[in-house]
């Protein structure tokens, strides 16, 4: 790799962190997209998948945690978004009451499962920030999810980059495949909440 194409990758990786940091607080990023777009940049450079994957890990727990911050010090624009959003503040209570009531086994799938729905750990985050509870359990099932999901985009940017031969065909499986799945875990759980209120 020349050293133009090795500045140009580094960029990438770099937005790709800073969205994967932010997309707690700004769920609309493209956090998702920019990291496949970093796996597929670098993909032959000898362990950078797995340093890009650490990264995105990294920067995945540190963005629950400023997120966490935010909403536990009360910080204005937090409270003022709730306010303007009520679907949003009851997603928020619901999460709440659910980690309160589920055993802990199960609040830690919780927390895992919000990872990979659209919004999902961004109404997570706030539920345990807004929560009386003491959030170091939390932060632990927050490490764990950050891998998971870590692993789950960095592993598919990865494979779908040997199997096709063209960046762009890669790039569209890639997000495809991730709209896909999250879209069916979405899913999932809207059912098992529907279940569960009956």
């Amino acid at each position: 790799m020349n050293f133009v194409a090795a500045i140009g990758s580094s960029w990438i990786c770099a937005l790709a962190l800073v969205a994967v940091l932010g997309d707690a607080l700004l769920p609309f990023i493209p956090s998702g997209t920019l990291v496949i777009l970093a796996v597929l940049k670098t993909s032959q450079i000898n362990g950078a998948p797995l340093m890009l994957g650490l990264g995105v890990a990294v920067a995945s727990f540190l963005g629950d945690l400023l997120l966490l911050n935010l909403a536990r010090r009360g910080a204005p624009v937090l409270h003022r978004r709730l306010a303007r959003r009520p679907k949003l503040a009851a997603s928020v209570t619901r999460v709440q009451e659910a980690l309160i009531e589920r055993p802990h086994g199960a609040a830690a799938a919780m927390v895992v499962v919000a990872r990979f729905v659209p919004a999902g750990r961004t109404v997570l985050d706030l539920a345990i920030g807004h929560s009386p509870a003491h959030p170091h359990r939390f932060l632990h099932w927050s490490a764990l999810a950050a891998l998971v999901w870590a692993a789950y985009i960095v592993t598919l940017g990865w494979l779908n980059s040997h199997w096709f031969n063209t960046a762009w065909l890669s790039l569209v499986v890639s997000c495809a495949a991730a709209t896909a799945i999250s879209t069916a875990i979405a899913r999932m759980v809207r059912r098992t909440r529907r279940l569960a209120a009956l």
